[in-house]
């Protein structure tokens, strides 16, 4: 008895030492890197955070972790709730804490400009690497080129700045105003009803485009219009674009109003495209689900779509993201995934001089090494950042060839790639854009089409008769 004994006690004190080796809660054994995921995980953009970063650790981990000099390093994720929706207070309560109780070594994430910019400041009194991915204001990395010394600490991995979504949505709504004069047969100048949230990563886009769409595409601005960011529904809105006789919507939607606009532009029956960026139309089935099927044709900015094939990688993620997440195709925001591998390759890169002798990261070092980043054939054909010799340093550098982002169409509850699409060439370079955007062919890619009550519209206007569509 007294030998049966023994042996219990000696089995349960070696699981007692074994299990703190092991970690609690999934926590790697022996040296780690501790990234802090942060981000709206309540909503849509931050369980794309999530997703994004969880899908890298998995694979890195799987397959050693990272070497620096010569030791093996696991991924650590902490995983924070921004709530920064609904709460600039929330977004940097989550941030102090990521950094000063969870001891993150980096930051991925972050959506709201509002809330990033306290946000970044944060990070960069602590001298903490920030890569963000979900604020494309261009404030964001103007601040680098300001006041280098300080703000080096921050980079964007996704989306591209403001300026650059402002050019992918003209060259959207070129071809858009092609595709309907080629079906409508008409003449005159399109009018344009540009539809923005009010919220401060949209500001400038929205100037600009109130200015651009009808000095760089020859359409008619037909009103500008800001909804709320939490707008339950826009039936005020669309019945005042139609009474403005719109024939194409361009939007900027990011949060969640993206779904009652889908929903109100199909109850009305809006006479219109719509055209531009929103971030809920850009995920499948959940927006066509979401909007009860009335989003169709609704043309979004987009980083992924099933079907469309940027690299030989991007089949690879999106069919691993929707295999962790019940079938839903990843928003941009789960570029979280990219910046763990931007993250793993600057360490590798750097070496042993990324450790100090604490066992903490040098963030200087980290630094240099983000700033020589060139990977190709990930996501992108080429991921790279902005160098500091430019308005905007730590950017996405964005362009034919390099990361271009494509663009998605609801076409009868699929979503479909319609964007950047040689069929349009002659548009993008009536618009002013480099010839070499009507060489960019990604596999997938197929024509936008017009929505058969804009057709109706659109030739009724042509002719002088207004045609209301029931």
């Amino acid at each position: 008895m007294k030998k049966v004994l023994f042996l219990l006690f000696s089995c349960l004190l070696l699981v007692a030492m074994v299990l703190p080796a092991c970690g609690g809660g999934g926590t790697p054994a022996g040296k780690v890197v501790k990234i802090g995921v942060i981000g709206p995980l309540q909503y849509l953009q931050g369980q794309n955070h999530l997703w994004g970063a969880r899908l890298a650790r998995d694979e890195i981990n799987a397959a050693g972790g990272i070497m620096i000099g010569s030791d093996a390093y696991q991924i650590e994720l902490i995983e924070a709730d921004s709530n920064e929706i609904n709460s600039v207070t929330d977004a940097t309560s989550a941030m102090e804490k990521l950094i000063t109780v969870d001891k993150a070594d980096f930051i991925i994430g972050g959506f709201r400009t509002e809330a990033v910019l306290p946000m970044q400041d944060i990070a960069m009194d602590n001298k903490v690497i920030f890569l963000g991915c979900g604020p494309a204001d261009q404030i964001l990395c103007a601040k680098v080129k300001a006041d280098y010394d300080r703000y080096k600490y921050w980079f964007r991995a996704t989306p591209f700045s403001s300026g650059k979504l402002v050019d992918e949505v003209l060259m959207c709504l070129a071809m858009a105003q092609a595709q309907i004069r080629e079906d409508t047969g008409a003449t005159r100048p399109l009018r344009v009803a540009v539809c923005t949230e009010g919220a401060q990563w949209a500001d400038s886009i929205t100037g600009i485009l109130s200015a651009l769409a009808p000095k760089k595409l020859g359409m008619v601005l037909a009103g500008v219009w800001r909804p709320s960011p939490t707008a339950t529904e826009l039936t005020a809105e669309m019945t005042a674009m139609q009474a403005a006789n719109t024939d194409i919507i361009a939007t900027t939607i990011s949060g969640p109003v993206g779904i009652p606009y889908g929903r109100s532009y199909g109850e009305l029956k809006i006479p219109a495209a719509s055209v531009g960026i929103n971030v809920e139309s850009a995920t499948a089935p959940g927006y066509w689900k979401n909007t009860n099927g009335l989003g169709n044709y609704d043309t979004t900015t987009n980083a992924y779509c099933p079907g469309v094939e940027e690299t030989p990688l991007t089949k690879h993620f999106i069919d691993s993201i929707m295999a962790i997440n019940g079938g839903n195709v990843p928003a941009y925001n789960a570029g979280t995934y990219g910046a763990i591998y931007i993250l793993k390759a600057a360490l590798e890169r750097a070496g042993a001089a990324a450790v100090k002798s604490n066992g903490t990261f040098d963030s200087d070092v980290m630094v240099t090494s983000l700033e020589q980043t060139k990977m190709m054939d990930t996501v992108a054909p080429e991921f790279s950042f902005t160098g500091n010799d430019t308005s905007n340093p730590h950017d996405v550098n964005w362009g034919p060839g390099k990361d271009t982002g494509i663009a998605t169409q609801w076409q009868d509850g699929v979503m479909k790639g319609v964007w950047p699409n040689p069929a349009y060439a002659a548009a993008y370079v009536a618009a002013g854009y480099d010839a070499a955007w009507g060489t960019v062919d990604y596999p997938g890619i197929v024509r936008w089409m017009t929505p058969s009550a804009a057709i109706g519209q659109v030739e009724g206007r042509n002719c002088g008769t207004k045609i209301t569509i029931i």
